[in-house]
């Protein structure tokens, strides 16, 4: 067109109607649940009930292992690379509702771990429930933030397994100990035979 034409007035042009079609970009809050990343409520369950009841029976053996003796080393190298992955799932609940607060944790490897633990909770608590574990929209190019979490609580167990292997050295009832009271009879077994 060149400057000295006459642009077509408004009124010539025809009428633009509004699109009917639907938008072909996702929302957050309508894509699907991913199969793969269990709900908040039942990472907090196994994180409060089922880690904490062990990580503080595999404590107590190595709380009262003198610092001189040469399997302190590895089983310290283990709690703390448990309170590490423990932190990581507090940060990914963080990021999921956007809260940066943080306080420092404490020096005694001991209370770190319950007050790691702790803060973990409250921030998987926080964690917006609805939309945590649906994937991202695809025009995000963004990962969720409910995978790395979640990779980060099978790190945890695994972690919670080594120190188990390593524990059973210093004390071999342990296996016994970390599964008690997971099956509780209502009714206890008579003594005399069934049949």
């Amino acid at each position: 067109m060149l400057a000295t034409e006459e642009h077509p007035s408004s009124a010539d042009e025809p009428q633009s109607r509004p699109d009917s079609r639907p938008s072909l970009l996702e929302t957050h809050a309508h894509n699907e649940r991913m199969r793969h990343i269990p709900s908040t409520a039942s990472i907090v369950q196994k994180l409060d009930a089922d880690l904490r009841r062990r990580i503080e029976r595999l404590w107590l053996p190595y709380n009262d292992l003198p610092a001189s003796d040469p399997r302190h080393p590895a089983m310290e190298v283990e709690f703390r690379a448990l309170c590490r992955s423990l932190d990581r799932i507090g940060d990914c609940a963080r990021n999921h509702h956007h809260h940066r607060g943080h306080n420092h944790p404490p020096n005694d490897l001991g209370h770190r771990l319950t007050w790691t633990l702790n803060q973990t909770i409250a921030a998987l608590n926080a964690a917006e429930a609805e939309t945590f574990g649906r994937r991202f929209p695809f025009q995000t190019f963004e990962r969720s933030n409910a995978e790395p979490l979640w990779a980060a609580v099978l790190a945890s167990i695994q972690h919670v397994q080594k120190l188990q292997e390593l524990v059973r050295e210093i004390e071999p009832e342990i296996d016994e100990r970390m599964y008690e009271g997971l099956v509780v009879l209502q009714e206890p077994l008579r003594r005399e035979p069934m049949a």
